[in-house]
């Protein structure tokens, strides 16, 4: 039956989100579950999508890369997918009418990264942020709103700013992986191999920007949603904090991390500002 192999579609998805990020699974969980797996749903294809320019050095991967996108088309096309995680995606694409210019964004940014190393201006900077993150935030928002468009369009320029932030948190964090493993730098105007506080402090202040137009969405998000993308906020803050704290040496040279225990204590700690109304 359909509705047998969309359920172990489902499962796939929300497997993947628990095995590959803790942080993200744990501020999944504090979603409604009539939108929780939805986001499984999302997170698992933008995760299959990076992982493969991200990991699989030991394969060809233009080839694995190109292999998924065309499964994705079909899928989209089709309305299902031998592929569990494609299969998943694609209903939560139609369920919401997720705009295909959205996914051809993303999977835009995740190609460049098979080939360009290095952003040099702030235009190709802020295209690739758009298409790896941004559009991620808008994905999810669709699903915070269940599709309501008038909601959308009043929430979608502090959503796409959360998920701004959200990512060059990752880029900051890590610089190590990026730079020595896959040769990438990512911030314009920045030379990795000399670090130094002024320029951390730059991208620093840019971030906060960015988390200071992310709450104000999050204020106004459906219930459903609101703690959830609470929690994923105060984590991401509270990387951000740590990075604050490391000398720009140490952040080029290690990955900073969030412990198990703290991240326990920001759930607990978001939800009392949760239910006093003191986001």
């Amino acid at each position: 039956m359909k509705s047998l192999f969309d359920s172990v579609s489902y499962s796939c998805s929300k497997t993947v989100t628990n095995m590959y990020s803790t942080s993200f699974s744990l501020a999944t969980k504090m979603l409604a579950p009539s939108i929780r797996m939805d986001i499984y749903n999302i997170y698992g294809f933008v995760r299959f999508a990076d992982e493969i320019v991200d990991s699989f050095h030991d394969y060809d991967k233009e080839t694995l890369f190109n292999k998924f996108s065309e499964d994705l088309e079909l899928a989209l096309k089709d309305k299902i997918s031998l592929n569990p995680i494609l299969n998943s995606f694609q209903h939560t694409y139609h369920k919401y009418n997720i705009d295909k210019s959205m996914v051809d964004a993303f999977m835009k940014s995740m190609r460049l990264d098979l080939h360009k190393s290095t952003y040099l201006n702030e235009g190709d900077y802020k295209e690739y942020i758009y298409g790896s993150a941004d559009v991620v935030g808008l994905m999810c928002l669709k699903v915070f709103v269940k599709g309501d468009l008038e909601k959308f369009n009043a929430l979608k320029d502090s959503a796409m700013s959360l998920g701004s932030a959200f990512q060059k948190v990752n880029f900051l964090r890590d610089l190590k992986a990026d730079f020595d493993e896959l040769n990438r730098s990512y911030f314009p105007n920045v030379d990795l191999n000399q670090l130094d506080e002024n320029s951390k402090q730059q991208i620093i202040d840019d971030i906060e920007n960015d988390f200071e137009q992310g709450l104000s969405g999050i204020k106004k998000l459906p219930l459903e949603a609101k703690f959830g993308v609470f929690m994923a906020y105060r984590y991401y803050k509270q990387l951000l904090k740590k990075l604050k704290k490391t000398p720009a040496l140490q952040i080029r040279n290690t990955r900073i991390r969030v412990s198990n225990p703290k991240k326990v204590e920001l759930l607990m700690r978001s939800y009392v500002k949760y239910q006093l109304n003191i986001l």
